[in-house]
């Protein structure tokens, strides 16, 4: 038997049908209520409790709720929580409905699509991206992607090759990603290797189709052709962006009137990054403590405006790749560096600019209150003093960049004319615009709060006028306000006053002028949220056709500021101008790593080391020394120090001259994927592959421990044919830290291989690293006294030793450039010793430590180093004691 629907739930299940890839949230009077499968889900992932509604002979119906007022509460942990969100309002007052409240969807809201502040991170976009390809005849994939932010409007599309496409995604980091259903199976390695593991929402093909896309975008732009963008010759990235339109005005209901332009991505304007490299260098993100930094944005960032925050992880992100845009931000940069007290101003009155880009976007989508029209005005009003400051500090670049921001003084002073200097956030409260603005408002806000006053006053005026000293006004639900006279004066009352109700010492009376108080008091309320709604909504339409030109000068004070904070940065921490050219020589004096001289300990400083690099006979340095030396923090200090320049920063060095450099690449550490079923040797050797895929002469290679992860021949053999091939193919400048001290005879094979090694000074027993990297190779790792730096037993330490010292006797033979096997036969086994001996009376160490203590020379330790030393010698001292 079929269960008989109840008019709401037939209404429910109607609009559900429509938007069955979404949690529901169905307005019901003050609360949003979700049902069935979208209950169990919104129960747990909000928090709140799942109960029952009887349903009939269907049996008991899930059902959870929370108040309507608390939606920006609530649907932020659905989408964070991986759904898209429909939300279902009440479209008419349910006082005025006839039957069933009528109901629509009003937005849904996803990963990518969101305007609620809660979704939004000031500093970061939140992009929906799609991308769609065909397969060329050649069987390689050509794609087209497009991405949106929604919330500042930025709209950009391009075709990009099979190679470059997951490089590309890395760098966006879309929260959302559109494919064609029919493509989404052939996509799924691709999306599955993401980082940034963006929610996945496959639609259908004829949404794909390049007609259909081409009509959405003309339409939405009204233009006759794609011509104006740049992109008419890219049929993919139309068809991308089409996509994208189509599935951001579907779950936009208000509309998407800001999106004004759509832009050409051209990506070889900007050096690539895969991921490898931007973990390795931990640019924006950081793999050991994601919350306290650590990484290099983290340290840059000293941007005063969300805009300008947002554009420095765009720049950081995607360095340039000509050398005029570069010269042009270093030149500004080094104006503002130079004008120090006019930077200190700029700072100060960009620290006063609220996100123009976000704000104006809440006006063309309807949802500004009127405090964000306060922050716009505010906002705007600061640029005739930016254009003065930028128009001083003798620059042409930050000349141009003031030349084109647009001071809009006429809706600076529409709203300063419009409304009060602190409004409150919701209208209807009559505390919203300036009196004088509208009369009839004035008249109302007059009523609701001075009510009373009036009241007084006319019944004042009333005992003046009639001579009736005890005439009263009163007021009943049922009469509204009245005159009360006493029957002693009732000849004395005007002929004007109408008789409302007879008492026993007493008359009730009403006049017009009462009456038309009494309205104005009991309805100020409701017509002050009219009139306030309706004209809040007309100033709001003025200001949206502004939203262009706010757009453009957000864009420009996000320039200025990323400028400035890279100037900031650079006075804070002793950054100089680098030089880049067209060669391809690398020069850099005493270069440091930005992020780690930050993050050392109070009283230590950083070792500086210089890096000179050609294509003559400075093109590969092997660098060995022993592990926590500083190798590592080496190589990275110098991919960061072209990086720092390739965005337009200055560098921390005494000096950096190096040409152009394409591509960083980095294989460093050792990382596995047991997800896909990737071993850490595996995933080394893919990482090693796309660099020796993909690398050219311009590009600079990071290689640390490559081949450690296999046997020892295997992976020296390895280590040596890379090395090898980057020298007799790539021809690019690479720096190759290994423990395979073999590589070091390539130097004596190839004129262009150098050695270098990371000083090691050694005091009997004890160690001390001096971070400093010189020419020339050494044969010793130290592993033994990293171990004991770790904190391994004694026993084991002492053992190993042991150990060593047998291997190293042994007969030194070689085979194929690399040490023979070892002989471990010389090594016997040690007999387990009883917890319960006792140590012989000869087994005193003291001799020992005296011997470190009389061969440290001290002439050639620091304070700290020496420190270290002695605190080392206490921990053994306290060792020998127990």
């Amino acid at each position: 038997m079929k269960t008989k629907e109840t008019p709401l739930m037939r209404q429910y299940n109607q609009i559900k049908d429509k938007y069955k890839d979404t949690i529901l949230l169905f307005r019901l009077g003050d609360f949003y209520e979700t049902f069935q499968d979208d209950a169990v889900k919104t129960a747990k992932a909000c928090g709140i409790t799942l109960t029952k509604r009887n349903n009939g002979a269907a049996g008991d119906m899930p059902l959870a709720g929370f108040p309507h007022h608390q939606l920006d509460t609530y649907l932020p942990k659905l989408v964070k929580a991986g759904y898209r969100v429909a939300v279902c309002e009440q479209l008419e007052d349910p006082k005025l409905a006839k039957g069933i409240v009528k109901r629509g969807v009003t937005e849904v809201v996803t990963p990518g699509v969101a305007l609620y502040d809660k979704l939004l991170e000031a500093k970061s976009n939140t992009y929906v991206a799609t991308i769609f390809y065909k397969t060329e005849k050649s069987g390689s994939k050509l794609f087209g992607i497009s991405l949106a932010d929604v919330s500042t409007g930025e709209f950009f599309c391009t075709e990009v090759s099979q190679k470059s496409i997951k490089e590309l995604l890395e760098g966006i980091a879309p929260a959302e990603l559109i494919v064609a259903k029919p493509q989404k199976k052939e996509l799924s390695d691709l999306i599955d290797s993401l980082s940034s593991e963006p929610a996945i929402t496959s639609l259908e093909d004829w949404i794909f189709e390049y007609d259909f896309a081409q009509d959405v975008l003309l339409q939405h732009f009204e233009t006759q052709s794609l011509k104006g963008f740049g992109v008419e010759t890219m049929p993919l990235a139309v068809i991308a962006a089409g996509a994208t339109l189509n599935y951001v005005k579907e779950t936009q209901q208000s509309g998407i009137s800001h999106i004004k332009t759509l832009s050409l991505y051209n990506t070889s304007e900007f050096m690539l990054l895969d991921y490898s490299t931007r973990k390795n260098l931990e640019i924006t993100f950081s793999q050991h403590d994601p919350k306290n930094g650590g990484t290099l944005i983290s340290i840059l960032d000293k941007t005063c405006t969300p805009m300008g925050g947002r554009l420095l992880k765009k720049w950081i992100s995607s360095p340039l790749n000509s050398i005029n845009p570069i010269q042009k931000r270093l030149d500004a940069v080094e104006a503002l560096y130079t004008h120090n007290d006019k930077r200190e101003f700029l700072r100060l009155h960009l620290n006063s600019i609220s996100d123009l880009e976000r704000l104006v976007t809440k006006v063309a989508t309807g949802r500004a209150n009127p405090r964000d029209l306060i922050n716009i005005k505010n906002s705007l009003e600061k640029i005739p003093i930016l254009k003065e400051i930028l128009n001083e500090v003798d620059s042409i670049a930050l000349a141009s960049v003031a030349a084109q921001m647009e001071e809009l003084a006429d809706i600076c002073k529409e709203i300063d004319e419009a409304l009060v200097e602190e409004p409150t956030v919701n209208l209807g409260t009559g505390n919203v615009f300036r009196h004088g603005y509208n009369q009839e408002l004035d008249s109302y806000t007059e009523a609701k709060f001075q009510g009373k006053n009036w009241i007084s006053e006319y019944q004042e005026n009333e005992r003046n006028s009639t001579g009736i000293s005890s005439l009263k006004i009163g007021f009943n639900n049922v009469f509204g306000y009245y005159i009360d006279v006493t029957r002693v004066h009732s000849n004395k009352v005007p002929e004007h006053y109408q008789r409302k109700q007879t008492l026993t010492n007493s008359e009730r009376y009403m006049t017009a002028e009462l009456k038309d108080i009494e309205e104005k008091i009991l309805n100020a309320e409701d017509k002050i949220s009219l009139l306030e709604t309706a004209l809040f909504a007309e100033l709001r339409t003025k200001l949206a056709a502004f939203t262009e030109a706010i757009q453009k000068n957000a864009q420009l004070i996000a320039s200025v500021d990323c400028l400035q904070g890279y100037a900031q940065v650079s006075i804070e921490n002793n950054y100089i101008k680098p030089e880049i050219h067209e060669g391809t020589e690398l020069d850099i004096v005493n270069g440091r790593h930005p992020v780690v001289e930050k993050m050392l300990p109070l009283g230590e400083t950083y070792t500086a080391n210089s890096t000179t690099m050609n294509s003559e006979d400075e093109l590969i340095h092997i660098i060995t020394g022993p592990n926590m030396s500083g190798k590592s923090s080496y190589l990275r200090q110098t991919a960061l120090i072209v990086l720092m320049g390739q965005i337009g920063c200055f560098v921390p060095a005494e000096s950096a001259k190096y040409g152009l450099v394409d591509r960083i690449f980095t294989r460093v550490g050792a990382q596995d994927n047991i997800s896909a079923g990737e071993s850490t040797f595996l995933v080394e050797m893919q990482e090693a592959a796309n660099i020796m895929n993909n690398a050219t002469e311009r590009s600079l290679i990071l290689l640390d421990e490559v081949g450690r992860g296999t046997a020892t021949f295997d992976g020296i053999s390895i280590a040596w044919s890379i090395a090898e091939y980057i020298n007799n193919r790539l021809n690019a400048k690479t720096l190759f830290a290994t423990h395979y001290h073999e590589l070091n005879d390539l130097a004596e094979r190839y004129t262009k291989i150098v050695n270098y090694s990371v000083e090691v000074i050694e005091a009997g027993h004890n160690v001390i690293f001096s971070h400093n990297v010189v020419k020339g190779s050494t044969d010793h790792s130290f592993g033994i006294f990293v171990a004991k730096m770790a904190g391994m037993p004694y026993d084991v330490i002492s053992r190993a030793e042991e150990i060593l010292e047998i291997l190293e006797k042994g007969d030194g033979s070689e085979s194929s450039g690399a040490k023979a096997k070892p002989d471990m036969s010389k090594v016997k086994s040690k007999k387990q010793r009883n917890e319960t001996d006792q140590l012989a009376i000869f087994e005193f160490r003291d001799d020992e430590i005296r011997e470190r203590l009389a061969e440290i020379k001290i002439e050639n330790i620091t304070p700290i180093q020496a420190l270290q030393l002695l605190a080392d010698l206490h921990i053994e001292a306290k060792k020998d004691k127990k």
